[in-house]
C-alpha cells in the first residue's frame, strides 16, 4: 500500500463542508461517505475525512476544539502555478470561506491563505523547487 495521509475533520454541518470541499477542488469518495463523515479526496494518497462532532468525538478522546478560536495546525497543499493558487483561494472565499492572507510573492515561492467553514486553516503555495534550493537556510 502506498503511504497515505487521511486528515479527519470535525465539522459543524457535514453537507454544507462537503459542498464547501468540492468548490475548492476536492472530489467525494462514495464509497467512504456516509450520514456521518464524507470522504474528499486530494490527490491519490492525501484526503479529508469531513466528520460530524458526534463522529469525530468516538475517534478522540480530548474535547474539540473550535478551529475559530484556536490553532493546532494548518495545512499546505501544493499546485503547479500561482494562477492555480489564487483560484483555489477564490473558489473557497466564494463558497463561504474566510481569506487569512492575500498572495504573498517570495519570487521562488508563490502563497495564499484560507480558512473553511470551520476555520480550519488552508494555504495553497507553488514553489519553484530549483529556485528554493538556492536560498538561504531558515529557521
Amino acid at each position: 500500500m502506498a503511504k497515505m495521509i487521511f486528515v479527519n475533520l470535525p465539522v459543524a454541518d457535514l453537507a454544507a463542508s462537503t459542498a464547501f470541499y468540492k468548490a475548492v477542488g476536492f472530489v467525494q469518495n462514495e464509497r467512504f461517505s456516509g450520514p456521518h463523515a464524507t470522504m474528499m479526496a486530494w490527490s491519490d494518497t492525501i484526503s479529508v475525512m469531513l466528520t460530524t462532532h458526534e463522529f469525530y468525538a468516538t475517534l478522540v478522546a480530548k474535547p474539540i476544539a473550535d478551529a475559530r478560536a484556536v490553532s493546532a495546525c494548518a495545512f499546505a497543499l501544493s499546485f503547479d502555478s500561482r494562477a492555480e493558487v489564487d483560484a483555489i483561494s477564490e473558489a473557497a472565499v466564494a463558497a463561504g470561506g474566510r481569506e487569512l492572507h492575500g498572495a504573498e510573492d517570495e519570487g521562488f515561492m508563490y502563497s495564499r491563505a484560507f480558512e473553511d467553514l470551520d476555520g480550519h486553516s488552508w494555504g495553497p503555495l507553488w514553489m519553484d523547487i530549483a529556485a528554493a534550493a538556492s536560498q538561504p537556510e531558515s529557521a
